[in-house]
């Protein structure tokens, strides 16, 4: 679908919402609004696109309770505020959304998180992203290095070819907030697969010690918790370039949570993670089991690790074998421990032998 009907179908939809409170008023009936509840109770593994995605458990927005009342009027005055975006060909990101609510009377936003939150039903309930709502987030995109070649179209509409590696600098290229189709296109590379880092540290160093050349790998920063671009660059590369993905995180549960957003889709996300998701993304992270085996440098869990790897064992996205062992042994052990504690054996001991030994053992490396 092209930009324009992307950005008109998302239009229809919402007049459709619009319409659907009013015949409800007409109606004489109270109006509501049903929406997926948004819990890990209520995330469904879909066969189809060996993804996990929201359940049929709905929830309700009614006006019978002065909240639900007020986010009925929320909800209409961002619809109002997305269309007359769309006909003007701006854009917003959801910072500032939040600030246009200021001027909304008696339907202001508390906090940022209840317009994000909003933005989020509305992409729930019309099937579309919020880029088709022209909204963009305020966080930047991965950083890339490697050896493919990218065509980008720039602001002006014009088309530009850029190497992942001989046409940036040390920081690698800036992944932009839309990946589309219409704004990136994938041309060619050599690479042999992807791999997601965690942290900027151990991207430069992976980036320092050429690992994308020696090992023929695209290396990928994540900044932490992926941006929804990162993943969805991701995806792309992994569908139509062939390319397997592998995510290398340090060894703790928010860690192991970064690995699940990549795999098998965020629960936040869960409305969108066939667009997002890559569930053949294997983890070469480190383990409660590589803090044993290479004797780690480590940090004690503190409670909300504890917490965390606890929840994780009721989390239906980490219900394989590999995955309870891990977190079963990671809380009988009561370590966590970073990726650059791979240093304690040098700072070429990660590129030279504990990604080759694990990649190897995938069948990624030759």
């Amino acid at each position: 679908m092209k930009n324009s009907e992307r950005h008109q179908n998302a239009v229809d939809k919402l007049t459709d919402i619009a319409q659907e409170v009013y015949d409800q008023l007409d109606g004489g009936k109270i109006p509501k609004m049903m929406i997926p509840l948004r819990t890990k109770s209520n995330i469904r593994f879909d066969s189809k696109s060996s993804v996990w995605k929201y359940g049929k458990a709905m929830g309700a927005r009614s006006a019978k309770k002065l909240t639900g009342a007020q986010m009925l009027l929320r909800t209409m005055y961002m619809l109002e505020f997305i269309e007359d975006m769309i006909k003007a060909s701006k854009s917003s990101t959801l910072r500032e959304m939040y600030y246009i609510s200021e001027g909304w009377p008696k339907a202001k936003f508390s906090a940022q998180d209840e317009s994000n939150m909003l933005a989020e039903d509305l992409e729930i309930i019309t099937g579309c992203m919020r880029e088709d709502f022209k909204l963009r987030p305020e966080e930047d995109g991965a950083r890339v290095m490697g050896n493919i070649t990218i065509q980008e179209t720039d602001r002006k509409g014009k088309k530009k070819k850029i190497n992942c590696r001989d046409d940036v600098g040390d920081s690698g290229y800036g992944v932009p907030y839309n990946v589309e189709k219409e704004k990136i296109e994938f041309v060619d590379s050599d690479a042999d697969f992807i791999i997601a880092i965690e942290t900027g540290g151990m991207f430069d160093r992976l980036v320092e010690n050429k690992f994308d050349e020696d090992a023929h790998a695209v290396i990928v920063h994540l900044k932490g918790q992926p941006a929804r671009s990162t993943r969805r660059f991701i995806k792309r590369l992994n569908e139509e370039m062939k390319l397997p993905v592998v995510t290398f995180t340090d060894g703790d549960p928010w860690s192991f949570r970064i690995h699940a957003s990549i795999a098998y889709g965020a629960i936040k996300t869960a409305h969108i993670s066939e667009y997002l998701a890559t569930p053949t993304a294997e983890f070469v992270g480190i383990t409660a089991s590589d803090i044993l085996n290479y004797e780690l440098p480590t940090d004690k869990l503190n409670d909300k690790d504890i917490q965390a790897l606890n929840a994780e064992k009721t989390d239906p996205r980490f219900k394989d074998e590999f995955w309870k062992h891990e977190i079963d042994l990671m809380l009988e052990i009561g370590k966590k421990a970073e990726q650059q504690a791979l240093a304690k054996y040098g700072l070429d001991y990660v590129t030279d032998t504990y990604l080759p030994e694990k990649l190897s053992h995938l069948g990624i490396l030759k």
